[in-house]
């Protein structure tokens, strides 16, 4: 890695995207020994409302906590999409969910629509899970991070008793991206 890299989880308050940012960020950290900052916001009305988390990082000594120019967003709503799509790079990586996402906003950056909350529900037995699933898919599409990094912060963050549904839905994103990339 030479430079910054940017990545912005955004969907609804309460969907976990916060805690998605946390850990990513402390995979890079505490695991892989990376540069990273994580930076958060939401609306008022928290719980439903558009949030976001950014998580930058770098093998250099990160200057500026806020993210500028984003080369990866996840949207796991439509109206985050919609609101902070604006960001992201000529040349980065949307990821939406392909089931809450429909309308796409145009520009140049590259599309990628997964059935994450789909997955969660389904494939894990639950929808609350879905910030772990798209953890597993920003692994696996940026490999910044390693996955056993990744799945070692998961672990250190989820409350006891939900290790294995965690780890089930980490690996179920990774999957799905790696499967989308080929």
């Amino acid at each position: 890695m030479s430079e910054r890299f940017e990545i912005r989880f955004s969907g609804s308050g309460g969907q976990g995207l916060i805690l998605a940012g946390v850990i990513f960020a402390e995979a890079a950290t505490i695991f892989d020994k990376i540069n990273a900052v994580q930076s958060q916001s939401y609306g008022p009305e928290a719980r439903g409302g558009a949030s976001k988390s950014e998580v930058i990082i770098s093998d250099k000594p990160i200057d500026f906590p806020k993210a500028r120019a984003i080369d990866l967003q996840l949207s796991l709503t439509q109206e985050s999409c919609s609101k902070y799509y604006k960001d992201i790079k000529p040349d980065g990586t949307l990821l939406v969910d392909e089931d809450f996402v429909r309308d796409i906003p145009k520009g140049t950056f590259k599309v990628i629509k997964m059935p994450i909350i789909r997955t969660a529900s389904e494939e894990i037995g639950k929808a609350f899970v879905a910030n772990i699933v798209a953890i597993g898919a920003i692994t696996a599409l940026t490999g910044k991070v390693r996955l056993e990094s990744v799945e070692k912060a998961v672990l250190s963050r989820v409350p006891k008793g939900t290790e294995e549904m965690n780890k089930k839905a980490l690996r179920a994103g990774y999957d799905m991206a790696k499967a989308k990339m080929n």
